[in-house]
């Protein structure tokens, strides 16, 4: 182990990390207005980490930094940083180094800036680029947003599909504008139509006369410009591809999506379907206060009214409970269970739309299961319920009651949990923003009714 300092940056074999102290370095080099040890800082740190940083700051001290940090600002972190920061980033860079940044990115990254940017800040971004890359990223930003036209980057090596190994190679070795990192070699026909890819590993290890043909991958498919970016993924996650051609109309090449962004399309899906189902909407931690509240709001508001219907079933009843004050203290436990049974399912089935493993092929089967599944826990959790309440308040019926509303609530709440995300996908709502609420408020209304009801018919 070296014994020479890191400076509270530590590089492990998982990579670089952050340790707790780097931020009170950073703010230490800010406050003394410290440009070269903020440079030292931040040398060693991939733009992802620097990223991060600038992320945890305030606003001040985010600008601050930025100016310190001056011409050393590439593209990179700024294709690392949070969208909802990213604008506010680039009004603090000097127009210069803006354009520097700018030029060094690829240009999917290009479009996925100006995208978050307002319309302002795109002549600056735009001015910045050289006619050619201007005229591209206008052209993609006239695709449909979320769409493969949006998500391919232009930078892709393609060679005629009657070309040998060593003609490849050697046109790789003397070309001056590959790009900085790819994956395939593409072979187009005359007229510019992808027929396959050869992938770097069996160029290189293939002799010079070898005919490319010879060497395609079977996995090659492409997206046509207009095709959802949503489907661009699942499509990669699925037939693991590496990279893939998108084309236009008439099939010609015109781009290439690469893993990285299929995936970074994926984990967006997943952290909205998690915020969604939340009722957080889509904030993050860099939002100010207004914004939150005004995300959260909505859901909050649909959860009172939701509320206010389960206590409506628990008015209907409110005799009962007068007479019998153990129903009172019991019926929480059978509401609570029977709603983390229905986000149990709910989560499941709210996955299985993502990953599309949930179709209408064997959506009955696995609602069945989720049936049997919430019928077997409530048999069990009965028998526990049913002595806690024997022995809580020595009546062998009130054990029976809350033994039968509990088998009752989990089965709805599996039947639920899987039937009503599956039945909003079909409406077209998104099952991860609406069936939380929903479900909820089924296992409460369903909880409530059960107990209060059979106590009711049976202990009065």
């Amino acid at each position: 182990m070296s014994d020479a300092p890191n400076d509270g940056f530590r590089d492990d074999e998982d990579g670089l990390d952050l340790e707790r102290g780097d931020l009170t370095q950073v703010l230490k080099a800010v406050e003394a207005q410290d440009a070269q040890r903020v440079f030292e800082l931040f040398d060693p740190l991939h733009p992802a980490d620097i990223a991060d940083i600038l992320e945890q700051i305030g606003a001040e001290t985010r600008r601050a930094l930025v100016h310190l940090y001056g011409t050393e600002f590439d593209g990179d972190i700024l294709s690392e940083l949070d969208e909802n920061i990213r604008d506010e980033v680039v009004g603090y860079l000097r127009p210069e180094v803006l354009a520097e940044a700018v030029r060094d990115m690829d240009s999917d990254d290009v479009v996925d800036l100006l995208e978050d940017l307002d319309e302002s800040q795109h002549s600056a971004i735009l001015d910045a680029l050289e006619a050619p890359d201007r005229d591209a990223a206008r052209q993609a930003l006239s695709y449909p947003e979320y769409s493969a036209g949006r998500l391919m980057q232009r930078e892709f090596v393609a060679v005629p599909e009657d070309w040998t190994v060593g003609q490849t190679i050697d046109m790789m070795r003397t070309a001056e504008d590959l790009p900085d990192q790819f994956y395939h070699v593409f072979l187009v026909t005359p007229q510019n139509l992808p027929t396959g890819y050869v992938t770097l590993g069996r160029l290189l290890s293939s002799k010079r006369e070898t005919a490319l043909l010879s060497i395609l991958e079977d996995s090659f498919r492409s997206f046509d410009l207009d095709e959802e970016e949503g489907d661009v993924a699942y499509a990669f996650n699925q037939y693991h591809l590496i990279s893939a051609p998108v084309v236009d109309t008439d099939g010609r090449l015109v781009g290439v999506i690469t893993i990285d962004d299929a995936m970074a399309v994926l984990d967006e899906e997943h952290e909205e379907d998690m915020l969604r189902m939340a009722g957080a909407g889509e904030g993050s931690l860099s939002d100010g206060v207004i914004e939150t509240t005004w995300q959260r709001l909505p859901w909050l508001g649909v959860n009172l009214l939701t509320a206010i219907i389960a206590s409506l079933v628990i008015a209907i009843f409110e005799t009962t409970i007068e007479t019998l004050v153990a129903l009172a203290v019991l019926m929480p436990i059978v509401a609570s269970m029977g709603g983390n049974a229905g986000t149990q399912s709910m989560a499941v089935a709210v996955r299985g739309l993502a990953t599309r493993d949930l179709t209408g092929a064997n959506v009955w089967r696995v609602i069945r299961r989720e049936t049997v599944v919430g019928f077997l826990n409530g048999m069990i959790f009965a028998v526990v319920m049913g002595a806690v309440g024997y022995v809580w308040f020595g009546s062998l019926m009130l054990a029976g009651v809350i033994a039968a509303a509990m088998v009752i609530n989990l089965v709805v709440a599996g039947l639920s949990g899987i039937g009503l995300p599956a039945l909003l996908d079909r409406l077209g709502v998104d099952p991860a923003l609406a069936s939380g609420t929903f479900v909820t408020t089924v296992t409460d209304v369903v909880g409530f009714f059960a107990f209060l009801g059979l106590a009711t018919i049976l202990l009065l």
